[in-house]
């Protein structure tokens, strides 16, 4: 596995440094993460895409990671020493589409893996979408947790939705792209944001909008908090600047708080999340320091070290770290980036959202969260 940075963000310097990867690495796949600030549209990108014989996945985020550090234009072109098996899932807004019954061919084809951890899926989806933790639990129900996911949400910070995902049908939104690859990976999952306040009923939602808290409009409640605690004011056109650093947490059992990241307030002073908030469930506000968000990152590389029993060799290192990790350590975000790749070569994607599980945990869709993910470079080789 190798990953190689392309700076200038345009489609046909794209296009060359794949050129250039295929010659001389011959891959047996490919996965693209481009920044937004490329402009990439299907109109410039598919017909470069679509003269590829290699299978070819990823998607566009606001930033993106190579050799530990984040850049706002550019790609990361990954080549992978394994075919992806790519699946698209599609209509992720829906309220009426049953991804398992999109799911189920292809669990019926893959079966189980002999030995647990011998394969990883990717999974990248619009982060824009209403209904990404109902994919997520359709493919616990599908697959299991005898593999290893790591993947998150494409789209842009101007929470405009548009085509964002790289699949073999060119780019798309509102999909789910999902590459099923015969490597063994371990993941960590820490996120360093502590409750400040009491748990909340979520006593109405709609998939990714949280409409009331203990029975009054969300946004109410959230704003009498924040204010509160942060001593600042919103207004009509600063609520992310707040809001990036108050998140909600849901509570589960035996396993960290899931983050919810409010993108804006709608009309009728509900919340738009990323991802969705169960009705009946418990929430609390969140907030975070410089230092329990570096130290998370840490925790992170750690755990995925440990189910790799490489710490002390040096790994190809998948990160996928929420873009509001970035807007809130600002500067520091090049500390987090070091602590979360230490030794290892690091190269990923600040997300709209974080997809994980340890291939012992149940399958998770975080925000404000920072995955990783090294692959086992030597158990890889023995296997392929």
């Amino acid at each position: 596995m190798k990953a190689v940075f392309e700076k200038t963000g345009s489609p046909e310097g794209l296009i060359q440094a794949v050129e250039i990867l295929l010659k001389e690495e011959k891959p047996a796949g490919l996965m693209i993460l481009a920044a937004d600030a490329n402009g990439f549209t299907p109109e410039n990108l598919d017909p470069l895409l679509k003269k590829l014989k290699t299978p070819i996945f990823g998607g566009i985020f606001p930033q993106i990671i190579h050799s530990g550090q984040n850049h706002e234009l550019g790609s990361v072109i990954v080549s992978m020493p394994v075919t992806p098996e790519i699946v698209c899932i599609r209509n992720l807004s829906d309220p009426e589409a049953l991804y398992e019954d999109q799911l189920a061919p292809f669990s019926d084809k893959w079966g189980q893996p002999q030995h647990s951890n011998d394969e990883t899926f990717i999974v990248f989806v619009d982060g824009l979408s209403r209904r990404i933790s109902s994919l997520i639990q359709d493919m616990f129900y599908c697959f299991g947790l005898q593999r290893n996911y790591i993947g998150g949400g494409a789209g842009s910070l101007s929470f405009s939705q548009k085509p964002c995902l790289i699949t073999p049908d060119g780019l798309l939104q509102d999909v789910a792209v999902v590459a099923k690859l015969a490597l063994s990976c371990g993941t960590g999952v820490a996120h360093g944001w502590e409750a400040i306040s009491e748990g909340m009923k979520v006593t109405q939602a709609e998939g990714n909008v949280l409409q009331t808290l203990d029975w009054r409009p969300a946004f109410d409640v959230y704003r009498e908090l924040v204010e509160a605690h942060s001593g600042l004011r919103f207004t009509d056109d600063n609520f992310f600047d707040l809001a990036k650093s108050y998140p909600f947490g849901i509570s589960r059992l035996d396993t960290e708080v899931i983050v919810r990241d409010p993108l804006m307030k709608n009309q009728n002073n509900g919340l738009v999340c990323v991802g969705e908030i169960p009705p009946g469930s418990f929430v609390r506000l969140l907030h975070g320091r410089p230092e329990s968000l570096i130290n998370a990152a840490t925790k992170a590389r750690q755990l995925a070290e440990q189910a790799t029993r490489c710490s002390t060799v040096s790994g190809n290192a998948l990160i996928i770290d929420c873009i509001s990790r970035v807007l809130f350590l600002k500067d520091r975000i090049s500390e987090e980036l070091k602590a979360a790749g230490g030794k290892h070569q690091l190269f990923g994607a600040l997300t709209l959202g974080e997809i994980a599980n340890s291939g012992q945990d149940y399958l998770e869709f975080f925000n404000k969260t920072t995955v990783i993910g090294i692959f086992d470079d030597e158990r890889n080789s023995q296997q392929n």
